[in-house]
């Protein structure tokens, strides 16, 4: 593959995993059965401030991106990439998207969802532009405290779900069968999308795909 067809493939599945991954965010809150962690926050916020869930999304990942300035966190394409497209493709998916009103539809728009994230996570992780605001976050404390990966994504995620839920965010069944499924689902994908280097060996994002979880 060439110089030009490799960046293209690279920048081709950001962009893509990142609308992707805005537009599964937004079946998930049209299926009412649970947002994962973060937008369990985010739409609290939207529910107190007046605010699109998007909006919010964007403002919250800018915020947490100025916390990597003590972390000496280094964004990257990716990063900056996360916080301006994850939105508005949240809010223009829900523009498009009814509210669903019956489980029979529900439950697709809840699975949907889930699945659709995972893809997204693959995509976006293996074009290899940096992490996300959140997951910089959650790497950055690891590296400055010495507290393990697992505890300190732990614990931001419960901080975030009990903040969000005591706002008015939803919590239920598909916030738990997201926390399940999401590694695997990621893991799977990672593979799928991994892009091969300019030499043709494959790449695959290094370390293992739970700690690199998209959070928007």
């Amino acid at each position: 593959m060439s110089t030009q067809g490799h960046l293209l493939r690279r920048l081709s599945q950001l962009y893509g995993g990142l609308t992707l991954y805005g537009a599964s965010s937004a079946l998930l809150v049209r299926s009412g059965l649970g947002l994962e962690p973060w937008n369990v926050l985010h739409e609290g916020l939207a529910e107190r401030t007046g605010l699109s869930i998007g909006v919010v999304l964007t403002l919250v990942g800018a915020s947490v991106l100025l916390l990597w300035i003590p972390l000496r966190q280094r964004p990257g394409l990716g990063t900056i990439s996360n916080v301006l497209v994850i939105g508005v493709a949240l809010d223009a998916t829900l523009a498009l998207v009814p509210d669903a009103r019956t489980l029979a539809v529900r439950v697709p728009l809840l699975v949907a969802g889930i699945v659709l994230h995972g893809v997204a996570t693959g995509m976006y992780i293996a074009a290899r532009f940096g992490a996300g605001p959140r997951d910089g976050l959650m790497t950055g404390l690891h590296q400055r405290t010495g507290v393990s990966i697992r505890l300190v994504r732990t614990a931001i995620e419960i901080t975030v779900v009990a903040t969000g839920f005591a706002l008015g965010g939803t919590v239920g069944i598909g916030t738990v069968l997201y926390a399940l499924s999401i590694g695997p689902l990621a893991q799977l994908f990672l593979r799928v999308f991994a892009v091969p280097s300019e030499d043709g060996s494959t790449v695959v994002a290094g370390g293992q795909p739970k700690r690199a979880i998209l959070r928007r």
